[in-house]
């Protein structure tokens, strides 16, 4: 008996379709163009989940040595103070805190200078 590969692979199809569904032009309903166009939108975002990672990374380092200064250190020293003084807050939570809390920070930065 002759057996069809039909179901197979119209759901591969369909499945290559379903996550091309927004795109423009033949993109969206031509498999051939949407399954390149899905790929690589697969790729970028895989390599932008890194990015993103890197990227709030920088913005909190850009606040914290905004706020930093406010107070009379570098974001260097205030990194290397908060070490030394075993304050074990991580960027994130400190830059959160140079916006919201000024205060608080600069309560936090006393620490830093102090050791």
């Amino acid at each position: 008996m002759r057996v069809k590969k039909g179901f197979k692979a119209r759901r591969r199809r369909n499945r290559i379709l379903k996550l091309a569904k927004g795109y423009r032009g033949r993109r969206k309903n031509c498999y051939k163009r949407a399954n390149q166009a899905v790929e690589r939108a697969l790729d970028y975002a895989s390599r932008d989940r890194a990015q993103k990672k890197r990227d709030f990374r920088r913005l909190w380092i850009v606040r914290i040595n905004a706020a930093a200064r406010t107070v009379g250190l570098s974001y260097s020293r205030l990194i290397a103070g908060l070490t030394k003084a075993k304050v074990a807050i991580d960027r994130k939570v400190l830059a959160d805190l140079a916006v919201a809390d000024p205060t608080g920070f600069a309560a936090v930065a006393n620490l830093a200078k102090a050791a």
